[in-house]
């Protein structure tokens, strides 16, 4: 089973559809707390999902795969490091049980795991698909 991870910093809208084309995405998770600020260009919620409608491409938003404002702030000002980020925020998809709707969030097809950051190094959305392996190990992650 195969899960793909994106995010649209540093992306042309070119580069960010061709990846997504290349890689046969069918489902494009939003995992951004906050999905319609000016900074996320063509990311923007409506626009997103415009473009996604012309590739054929569902859009979801799921907020429990997103972190907590609070969570967010404190690593965006470096009040907590990234480990502890990263503690905290697999605590959270814990308590939150995301596994539990794990089958119905990824549908059929590739799934594809958005948030804003350029690589994957420093970013919960390779939080979230590295959790969801824990509980099925046929899960392969591709970073685009």
């Amino acid at each position: 089973m195969l899960l793909t991870t994106i995010g649209f910093s540093k992306k042309s809208l070119r580069t960010f559809v061709s990846a997504l084309q290349t890689n046969k995405v069918t489902r494009l998770i939003d995992t951004r707390l906050q999905n319609t600020s000016q900074l996320a260009g063509f990311a923007k919620k409506d626009d997103l999902e415009f473009i996604l409608e012309l590739l054929n491409i569902e859009y979801v938003h799921d907020l429990s795969l997103a972190p907590t404002e609070g969570l967010l702030k404190a690593i965006k000002h470096k009040d907590i490091s990234w480990g502890e980020f990263e503690t905290a925020f697999l605590d959270l998809l814990s308590q939150r049980k995301i596994e539990t709707g794990m089958q119905k969030m990824l549908g059929d097809g590739v799934p594809c795991f958005l948030c804003s950051e350029e690589k994957p190094h420093h970013c919960h959305r390779r939080l979230v698909v590295e959790y969801l392996r824990e509980f099925d190990n046929r899960i392969e992650i591709v970073h685009l």
